[in-house]
């Protein structure tokens, strides 16, 4: 059975995106089958990992049922996706009388074998479609950016957190808050890692060792059609990314080398 990760947080711009990207293509480098869920309207983690933006189906037609998730899967030369566009920011899930933060659960089911992980991108809000990716995932990474402003609304995914834990998956298990555009030399960066911290505590969780800094490259990879460890190796941003994975391969049970090879 897959190993199901999500990558969440409320407050946009905080390298949500470009972690669950870097967690897909990472892992594939160490001979994993991945499945890239994105439920974010923005559709940003189906073009960071080149799923073929002409694919007649997206996540939406999965959940709602007009497509079978097998029919809806896009192979992408880095692993496989279920893309997603901005018909899925009026999904109209809202309406279903039951089971509703299951949806996702029931529409993966038939597939869930077939993958070692499935990496899911939420959006940047604390919705429906955020409940049902923590109803069906193992493990919670929250990406924060170093800045003052991402500390804002924490409390809310706190809460969020917990309420999923106690009603629909007990089993959710929140990895860490991994610190991204990451500056050691600033005031700043470190009073935030300090808030982190206190927040981690809180829900049971730590933050990870490493931290991400700012980096072009991380930008630039997906206009070149490229993950971020085949386009630039060597840049700081990429190299904190391959730390990152190894980091975290007990805690996920990944096995076979390191992610930047």
């Amino acid at each position: 059975m897959s190993i199901i990760i999500t990558v969440s947080n409320q407050k946009g711009g905080v390298g949500k995106t470009t972690t669950a990207a870097a967690l897909a293509s990472g892992i594939i480098l160490v001979g994993k089958k991945v499945l890239g869920i994105d439920l974010d309207p923005q559709g940003n983690l189906g073009f960071c990992l080149g799923a073929d933006p002409e694919h007649p189906y997206s996540v939406l037609d999965v959940l709602n049922g007009s497509a079978s998730v097998q029919d809806a899967v896009c192979h992408a030369d880095s692993c496989d996706l279920l893309i997603s566009d901005i018909t899925l920011s009026s999904s109209g899930l809202e309406i279903i009388p039951s089971s509703r933060e299951y949806i996702l659960k029931n529409a993966i089911a038939p597939i869930i074998n077939d993958y070692d992980y499935i990496i899911i991108d939420t959006p940047p809000a604390l919705n429906l479609l955020t409940v049902n990716a923590y109803a069906v995932s193992d493990f919670l990474i929250i990406p924060l950016a170093s800045d003052i402003l991402s500390l804002v609304g924490l409390t809310q995914l706190k809460e969020t957190i917990e309420s999923v834990q106690n009603t629909f998956n007990p089993n959710l298990n929140v990895l860490g808050i991994l610190l991204t555009k990451y500056n050691r030399r600033t005031l700043l960066s470190r009073d935030v890692f300090e808030m982190a911290q206190q927040l981690a505590a809180q829900i049971n969780s730590r933050v990870f060792h490493t931290k991400i800094r700012s980096g072009v490259a991380i930008a630039e990879a997906p206009a070149h059609g490229e993950s971020i460890f085949s386009y630039n190796p060597r840049s700081g941003a990429v190299r904190d990314y391959a730390e990152f994975i190894h980091e975290i391969s007990d805690d996920i049970h990944l096995k076979g080398g390191e992610a930047n090879g």
